[in-house]
């Protein structure tokens, strides 16, 4: 099952992992374990937060510590120049990261590379150098004293087992969280993001929502642990809180560990957080940042023996291991209605559902589409067809939304008979156009059925229907008996039906497929022609660009050709492959000449 219960063995290991964790000092009672362990709780929970943006999304957070040293410097003062309690302070802290989170990521996330990177690393550096000018508040490079006003209200304990007990929660707290967007619909949307931006949009995923919404999560609760830490060492100053070291020291426990996954990021601090806090101590005498050198050696080593993370690398070992004790098995969640059952009607058969008019595209000086209009109706399979480099593609991607056509339109008939005209390729996911790719693009990293529900999400959000509709259409297209295998390591067939998958669970009226036969063997090539005919029989209206002449003829209800841009020819197969203007696009005009001869 893709969603593990709490009930699960998993979930009664990761749970004997947490109180080891916390035993351990309360067994040796020593002052240093006690430090040690709270270091870890808190750089565990940091290293969660920030794997929420930098693993699940994917976005490269290098200048993180910004947020934590804002919940620090909020809570901090908040305490002396108001008398707030920390525990209303760390609030307040987090609003301010959510903003300037916001301000970091709304222009930044619209772009792809390392824009949102380079923008963190300027906000840290920024901030600090506000900080140290304004003295009089924040207390400049000097740095500020927390108050030692003893209690729980203050969080400021004698005991160090008190700072011990909230590292604890609170990393507990982070780790749920980090559980929940996972295995959630949220959770899927950000590594589909992560893995294959386009194909996410080709599902309805709004990119930039969700990288902008991991972004504000990992900020707020990146504050909310910087507030606590800051009562616990009672002093803050700006070379440390804002400090572009301990935004790498972060992001590099989660690498270690394995980003993108939960556990990854607290198994990685648990690895190499003791072992430098030991070197600092014990081999201080060589010289200072010898901890660093710890740092580096176990990097290296997971680079090059383990370069997905050590819970990326190991844990499906041990997961399967897991998943053979005792109360480990489940039922596979029961189909739910027929999702994918005909709903063309015979009274509605052949009304348009997809209409293009006169769409123009020039990329400089080529006029790559010129002035193409198409229709596609419902119950019918549309063949595109044309020599390489005739346009097809572009005019493909003006269909789906990918490309904006500089003159004309494209419109949508919706479910209740209104035209709607979407902007972007979610819009045309959502109004229900599901689409393929020229070079397939599968997201690599989940499992057959994952990529399947990353489709079916976009009709549920419940997670049970979602996998219920995903093996729905895995016997449609013939995937069921690979569903638990990754996607990297399908052929080339199998990845063309994983696509076409992909796309039908979205719920589309409409299925573009482009070239969805290419590169397939012979066996193959039956398989998706049987496949396609029963997506038709389904109740979706198909369009397809595809070469092998052979199976767009006995496929396609109607031809349509296009070169150089233009529409050459439209009609039925039989007249459009003998036109002698379309024989003269393919083989060009010595042919028709040799043939007259």
């Amino acid at each position: 099952m893709i969603f593990p219960r709490l009930t699960h063995p998993r979930a009664y290991i990761g749970a004997a992992a947490l109180l080891a964790l916390l035993a351990a000092p309360l067994v040796i009672n020593s002052p240093f374990v006690y430090h040690l362990a709270v270091q870890v709780c808190i750089f565990g929970a940091l290293a969660t937060a920030w794997n929420i943006v930098g693993g699940y999304a994917g976005q490269l957070s290098l200048g993180h510590a910004v947020f934590y040293a804002i919940g620090s410097y909020a809570a901090t003062m908040l305490v002396i120049h108001f008398g707030l309690s920390p525990w209303i302070g760390m609030f307040g802290g987090a609003i301010v990261a959510v903003a300037a989170s916001l301000v970091i990521a709304y222009p930044t996330l619209r772009l792809r590379g390392p824009f949102f990177a380079l923008a963190t690393i300027a906000f840290l550096e920024v901030c600090r150098l506000l900080v140290v000018h304004f003295e009089g508040v924040t207390g400049g490079s000097a740095g500020l004293n927390v108050p030692l006003n003893i209690g729980i209200q203050w969080m400021i304990f004698r005991e160090k087992w008190a700072y011990l007990a909230i590292a604890f929660g609170f990393l507990v707290v982070t780790l749920w969280i980090s559980w929940l967007i996972r295995y959630s619909r949220f959770g899927f949307y950000l590594i589909a993001v992560r893995e294959r931006e386009d194909a996410a949009r080709a599902v309805g995923i709004n990119a930039v929502k969700v990288k902008i919404a991991a972004a504000v999560i990992s900020a707020a609760l990146t504050s909310i642990l910087g507030s606590f830490h800051a009562m616990y060492l009672t002093f803050i100053e700006p070379s440390a809180a804002f400090s572009l070291e301990l935004s790498i020291q972060i992001a590099m426990f989660a690498l270690i560990g394995g980003l993108g996954t939960v556990a990854g990021p607290l198994l990685g601090t648990i690895l190499v957080l003791p072992a430098a806090e030991l070197s600092r101590g014990w081999l201080s005498g060589l010289g200072n940042g010898t901890h660093g050198f710890v740092y580096g050696v176990v990097l290296v080593l997971v680079v090059l023996f383990f370069p997905r993370g050590l819970v990326g690398h190991l844990g499906g070992r041990a997961l399967a291991l897991i998943d053979r004790l005792p109360g480990s098995r489940h039922r596979r969640p029961a189909p739910g209605p027929k999702q994918v059952a005909s709903r063309v009607a015979s009274t509605s058969r052949g009304q348009p559902l997809l209409v293009a008019e006169g769409l123009q595209k020039r990329f400089g000086g080529l006029l790559a589409t010129d002035n193409v209009s198409l229709t596609l109706h419902e119950g019918e399979i549309l063949g595109v067809i044309g020599p390489n480099g005739a346009g097809k593609t572009t005019v493909f991607n003006q269909l789906s939304g990918f490309i904006a056509p500089d003159a004309g339109t494209v419109k949508v008939r919706k479910s209740n008979g209104e035209w709607t005209s979407p902007s972007s390729p979610e819009g045309f996911a959502q109004t229900g156009v599901g689409r393929t790719f020229q070079i397939v693009q599968p997201f690599s990293g989940l499992s057959v059925l994952e990529n399947i529900m990353l489709g079916a999400f976009m009709r549920t959000q419940s997670a049970e229907e979602a996998e219920a509709i995903a093996r729905e259409v895995a016997e449609l297209t013939d995937l069921t008996a690979l569903l638990d295998h990754e996607a990297r390591g399908l052929t080339v067939g199998g990845m063309k039906r994983l696509e076409v998958a992909r796309a039908l669970a979205t719920g589309p009226k409409v299925l573009l497929l482009d070239e969805v036969l290419a590169g397939l063997n012979p066996t193959d090539v039956t398989r998706a022609i049987a496949m396609i005919r029963k997506i038709r029989d389904s109740g979706v209206s198909v369009l397809m660009i595809e070469h092998l002449m052979q199976a767009t003829m006995a496929l396609s209800d109607r031809i349509i050709v296009i070169n150089a841009g233009r529409l050459l020819k439209e009609g039925k197969p039989a007249d459009v492959v003998n036109d002698p203007a379309v024989i003269e696009a393919y083989l060009g005009k010595g042919y028709l000449d040799a043939q007259a001869a």
